[in-house]
């Protein structure tokens, strides 16, 4: 009997772990990214508060059906979220991997946003 974590456990605890130590304040709230099998989620989340502030996804109507690669539409998504975070008047956030590694569509994701005036 494998008493090996599945992957999505080790994840979720590595996502634990990292938030013993990252939350989001009014002024630098948390930058959330959430990686499923074909969609991203990015969130700025108030967590003294416990709103969202901004948030962008590949589910929205505008990029639902789009062509283009998953890591292209992790940077559309980094972007948008960017974007939506800056007009709610956040200029500095934290940036919360949820224990995925920072490589592919999640460090994409964050570029953009970098790229789009968000400091982290």
């Amino acid at each position: 009997m494998s008493t090996a974590p599945s992957r999505s456990a080790a994840r979720q605890k590595r996502h634990e772990r990292i938030r013993l130590h990252l939350e989001g304040t009014t002024e630098r709230p948390r930058l959330a990214v959430f990686r499923s099998l074909n969609h991203i989620y990015a969130q700025v989340i108030d967590d003294a508060s416990g709103t969202t502030l901004a948030a962008a996804s590949t589910v929205e109507k505008e990029l639902r059906g789009s062509t283009a690669t998953k890591v292209e539409e992790a940077r559309i998504v980094g972007r948008l979220v960017a974007e939506r975070a800056k007009a709610a008047g956040v200029e500095r956030v934290v940036f919360d991997r949820a224990g995925f590694r920072y490589h592919g569509r999640i460090k994409s994701l964050a570029d953009a946003a970098r790229e789009a005036g968000l400091e982290f």
